[in-house]
């Protein structure tokens, strides 16, 4: 039976041949951009791996912030919405905590190794 390699394994085995064979043998702008993209696929494989446990928390803490249902993009624009027109306060709890763990999730995605997003979970996790 042949089980076909995942997309996050795929992402990886591309970044990893990128910084282990191709940027040694690379100088210059051609370095540069291949250490771009090994990046890149290290945020795609994080996301793959992050990101849907990250939008299905982020909406359920918007549906239960704002008393509705509805999809990821539908609560977003409700609560900005809110934000705007006075109906919630940019210093509510709630609204702050929902803020700071959908920030260190998209965080978790994009800079995990960023000193001020450690710093961070230390505190509030």
């Amino acid at each position: 039976m042949y089980d076909p390699p995942t997309t996050t394994e795929l992402v990886t085995a591309v970044r990893e041949f990128l910084e282990e064979h191709a940027l040694p043998n690379l100088a210059g702008r051609n370095a540069f951009h291949a250490r771009i993209a090994a990046n890149a696929l290290d945020i795609v494989a994080r996301q793959l791996e992050l990101g849907p446990d990250a939008e299905v928390a982020e909406q359920e803490r918007l549906g239960a912030l704002l008393g509705i249902q509805g999809s990821l993009d539908e609560l977003n624009r409700e609560l900005c919405r809110r934000i705007r027109s006075g109906d919630l306060a940019i210093d509510d709890g709630g609204l702050v905590g929902h803020l700071r763990e959908t920030t260190l999730d998209k965080l978790a995605v994009d800079q995990p190794k960023y000193s001020g997003y450690r710093r961070a979970l230390e505190k509030h996790r």
